[in-house]
């Protein structure tokens, strides 16, 4: 009788579960419960003021009553990827071997689904711990493409995210993100070199261009994840599934006029084929 081999097993549910392998095997990050409930705290704060540097993030922890220091604040920022936008227009950190590719973007009118698609990581807090989230968002119609769930900041579960938009959706014309490592490193950019998609990076001063992406994780967080206070990687994973399939095929944006993200790609993407 043939046996199912364990380790195709593992990959089968990974596939399936939209979630990076190594987070099947989800444990508690090494932080103390101290740093945990003080990350809570940054995190629901950097949402309100994103230009919060460590300078200030400690003061207004001081305010509250909690004794954090600069130095403790800004190891915790980074750990969490946060870069205040005042600071610098970055939001993750470089990786000085990398090649970085100009920006494309500087006065590009964006009117059709898969003209552009952009990329973000964000922190997500968990009751004894934290994962890291990675979406790929279509500009124009504001729908969530692809995501992925990951325990840690390699370029691994991004490099996931983006096949399986590629896969489902076909290539955009452009693809534009940060300059963090993940998305500098040649896995990365090889995938979108091998599909012919034309790689734009934000500079100096480009922050704003993330302010899409950014108010999808507001809402995500808001609306699911302070809720919720997921135990497991697993919760976390059911319950930001079911948010993002509410947010693209039941939440009108306020970009789309009454439809939903999902309606907007569909419907536009179908005219563009039909014009073809």
């Amino acid at each position: 009788m043939k046996q199912n081999h364990p380790e195709l097993s593992v990959r089968r549910q990974c596939s399936l579960l939209s979630l990076a392998r190594s987070s099947l095997y989800y444990h508690p990050r090494g932080e103390s419960a101290e740093n945990l409930a003080f990350m809570a705290i940054i995190d629901r704060q950097f949402l309100e003021t994103p230009w919060y540097g460590s300078r200030q993030m400690a003061r207004h922890m001081q305010r509250q009553g909690h004794q954090c220091g600069r130095h403790r604040l800004r190891r915790l920022m980074r750990l969490m990827r946060l870069v205040p936008i005042y600071q610098e227009p970055k939001t993750s950190k470089k990786h000085q071997a990398h090649k970085i590719y100009p920006y494309l973007l500087r006065d590009l009118l964006i009117t059709r689904p898969n003209q552009v698609w952009c990329t973000d990581i964000t922190y997500i807090p968990m009751r004894r711990g934290f994962l890291y989230l990675v979406a790929v968002m279509d500009w124009h119609s504001r729908k969530m493409l692809s995501w992925r769930l990951s325990n840690s900041m390699e370029a691994g579960f991004c490099i996931e995210a983006l096949k399986e938009a590629l896969a489902r959706y076909g290539a955009p014309e452009i693809f534009n993100s940060d300059q963090g490592s993940q998305f500098t490193s040649t896995d990365f950019t090889d995938v979108l070199h091998d599909a012919k998609v034309k790689i734009s990076m934000d500079g100096r001063g480009r922050w704003i261009d993330n302010r899409m992406i950014e108010r999808l994780w507001r809402s995500l967080k808001y609306e699911c994840v302070y809720l919720n206070a997921f135990e497991t990687g697993s919760e976390a994973r059911d319950g930001i599934g079911n948010w993002i399939t509410y947010y693209n095929e039941e939440r009108p944006h306020s970009s789309n006029g009454l439809l939903t993200p999902a309606e907007a790609y569909d419907i536009r993407n179908d005219k563009l084929k039909a014009a073809a």
